[in-house]
């Protein structure tokens, strides 16, 4: 058994133990790993010359009280040698001056291991660039091969955890390549880093012949197979369609259109949606595209604006006027119990998410449609039965203001301006620009938005109509109805995401659980959780590692203080005092953005380079590029101040190899994660 003082000498030759290089009479070469060792240090040093030519440091020798079953595999793979030629040939390798140190090391873990699988691997490797990178860099110490089920110890070395288990089943409480103390609860427990199981498995699965990925079977049906209904079992047509299935999509728009559905999206019936259109329900209405989601009763994105919303009494804040209304943005109710029941209010809305999304809408003049479900009982110009599109109308104001139930909600003043009459008049032309409405509640209003420059959607004097006199924004969603059968060419969406290697799809994994960026000076803490240094180490800023019990007129010793894993309850204030960076990790990831840098570069090369100006834009496509050239002319804005942070979102999110600086922990999207924590750690789920 290996003592604790038992520590051989370093890469430089100097004793671990003592701090002090021994001379060549005063060291001792082990004849199984060729390591040398400071006899004076030793525990049990060699009694004889001739015990010194045979000797085996500690870690090579076995104590008697350890049954030889825990080598059973090594014995069996060295069964055909005999001792001594074992001892050959590892001493046949130390005298092969072509070899490098380090090639020495892995013939001799190899000779000792009994892995034939080695030089397959090499072989294979050549053809494949990320299991390269890996098999280089995240073999185990001891078997030299992509670790089975890693185990990351705190000093930042990766190991098999059968060969983890077999180094502590041998009494051994340091590390097999550093020696550096293993914390007891980690050597009695040990856990599998979940991100080195995903990159290898990944790896492997290259190796296989597969695209960089499992496959998954995904049950797609198309637009022309689904039925015409929402609905097609007896079951479904129950109260609530729990089981109802989304219908055909009859109009060829995308699903962030904005305005009115005119008839050239109606290949069908050629009229397009028209106003006081009605339908059975919100199955039926999202068939037509006056409002996809069928439950949400807004529709947009956060960064990019409104498409429609819903009435149907959701929020007894609303209020509904016909030509104009005041309606109430979404959240603030506790939806962890009955989703369907629950109508109060347990917290104030902010202006996020899909409430942000209508903000934008209200800032750029958006035209959003509107659907009126006969659910809305207060209102006098509900439906009475289904759901009716009632026309686009523009947000003019919104704030933030107390509720009828004590907390705060978002609140929009909609105006309606369409090119078509209501359904509740009896007038032949549609709105004309009216004054607005006179809202009694913005007294007491704070965050108040309201837009300052021409609006999108606005009125021509001139043509006497409603048409966009900026260009709209484009689509970042596929048409949702393409039908080529029936020989009309519906032109499709193209996407704007640039495909993902399969580097960047390995880089990612290798994310902060914290920033959910990729690592910068990983740590791997004892519970196999990843996190960049600074993320980390900001986590537990301006905490101390103990404190002081004696206040009073008792004196009490120092205790400690207790540091849970920002991912787990586990206690880590031990590593924090001296947090090792995952080395082997780190090599991974630095060639990974290196590799995927030279790649980016060479493809812009060939992109400048082999562009010859053919096939570049189709003609209705060109068309359509000169009319927003002449718009922004006369002095349209079609890339907005929104549009451009969407933009550099975008980028962060979809250029992998450009890591960007961590996020500041003093912006507002930044809360507390663990209680006893002073400073704030991102949130992290999305």
């Amino acid at each position: 058994m290996a003592h604790d003082s038992d520590l051989p000498c370093d890469g430089d030759g100097v004793c671990m133990v003592c701090k002090t290089k021994p001379s060549e009479n005063e060291s001792l070469l082990c004849k199984t790993c060729a390591t040398p060792w400071h006899v004076t240090c030793l525990s049990a040093p060699p009694n004889s010359m001739a015990d010194a030519v045979n000797w085996e440091c500690p870690d090579c020798s076995l104590p008697p009280d350890v049954p030889r079953v825990a080598v059973k595999q090594n014995a069996a793979a060295a069964s055909s040698s005999s001792g001594s030629d074992l001892i050959a040939a590892i001493r046949s390798i130390e005298s092969d001056s072509s070899l490098t140190e380090q090639e020495k090391a892995k013939q001799r873990q190899e000779l000792l291991s009994g892995s034939a699988k080695a030089s397959n691997l090499e072989v294979v490797n050549t053809d494949n660039d990320v299991l390269n990178i890996l098999d280089g860099s995240l073999n185990c110490s001891m078997c030299m091969q992509l670790p089975e089920r890693p185990v990351t110890t705190p000093c930042g070395h990766n190991f098999c955890l059968k060969c983890f288990q077999k180094w502590i089943g041998q009494r051994k409480s340091t590390c097999a390549n550093c020696r550096t103390p293993i914390p007891p609860k980690m050597a009695s427990q040990p856990r599998i880093n979940s991100a080195l199981v995903i990159a290898i498995r990944m790896a492997r699965t290259l190796r296989s012949g597969a695209s960089g990925g499992t496959s998954k079977v995904a049950h797609f049906i198309h637009n022309q197979n689904r039925p015409d209904k929402a609905f097609t079992t007896e079951r479904a047509k129950k109260s609530g369609k729990a089981n109802a299935c989304s219908g055909k999509i009859f109009v060829t728009i995308p699903g962030d259109h904005f305005g009115p559905i005119s008839a050239e999206n109606d290949p069908e019936r050629n009229l397009g949606v028209l106003v006081g259109e009605t339908w059975e329900d919100r199955f039926e209405c999202r068939q037509w595209g006056a409002h996809f989601p069928h439950v949400a009763g807004i529709a947009g994105q956060s960064d990019y604006g409104a498409q429609s919303v819903a009435l149907s009494g959701g929020y007894e804040d609303d209020e509904d006027h016909g030509e104009w209304f005041l309606y109430t943005g979404s959240g603030g109710r506790d939806l962890s119990g009955n989703k369907r029941t629950n109508k109060l209010q347990s917290f104030d809305q902010k202006f996020d998410k899909l409430n942000e999304a209508l903000r934008v809408s209200c800032l750029k003049g958006y035209p959003v449609r509107v659907v009126r479900s006969h659910k809305e009982k207060r209102s006098s110009y509900a439906p009475e039965k289904g759901v009716r599109y009632d026309g686009v109308y523009r947000i003019e104001k919104c704030w933030r203001k107390a509720g009828k139930q004590g907390f705060k909600v978002c609140r929009y003043l909609f105006v309606r301006c369409d090119n078509e009459p209501a359904p509740w008049t009896s007038d032949e032309h549609g709105d004309r620009p009216r004054a607005l409405p006179s809202v009694k509640e913005l007294n007491g209003a704070t965050d108040i938005t309201e837009r300052k420059g021409s609006p999108a959607w606005d009125y021509d004097e001139e043509k006497s109509c409603w048409i966009w006199k900026k260009a709209p924004p484009n689509s970042r969603k596929p048409i949702q109805c393409q039908n080529d059968d029936d020989g009309t060419k519906v032109r499709k969406v193209r996407s704007k995401k640039n495909t993902v290697s399969v580097k960047q799809r390995l880089l990612k994994e290798f994310s902060c659980l914290i920033c959910r960026e990729v690592m910068n000076l990983p740590l791997t803490t004892p519970c196999a959780h990843n996190f960049c240094k600074a993320c980390l180490e900001s986590a537990f800023a301006g905490q101390s590692f103990t404190r002081q019990r004696g206040e009073g007129r008792r004196t009490l010793r120092v205790q400690k203080n207790i540091m849970k894993c920002p991912s787990c309850p586990t206690d880590i204030s031990d590593f924090l005092q001296n947090p090792q960076i995952n080395r082997e990790l780190m090599n991974v990831i630095e060639s990974l953005q290196r590799q995927i840098e030279e790649e980016n570069a060479g493809l812009n090369e060939d992109v400048d380079g082999g562009s010859d100006g053919k096939d570049e834009v189709p003609t209705e496509e060109a068309a359509e590029t000169d009319k927003c050239v002449e718009d922004d002319k006369e002095g349209a804005k079609p890339i907005t101040e929104t549009e451009t942070k969407q933009t550099n979102k975008r980028k962060r999110s979809g250029d992998i190899d450009d890591v960007s600086p961590k996020k500041s922990l003093d912006k507002p999207d930044v809360v507390h994660n663990l209680g006893e924590v002073d400073s704030a750690i991102p949130e992290l789920l999305v």
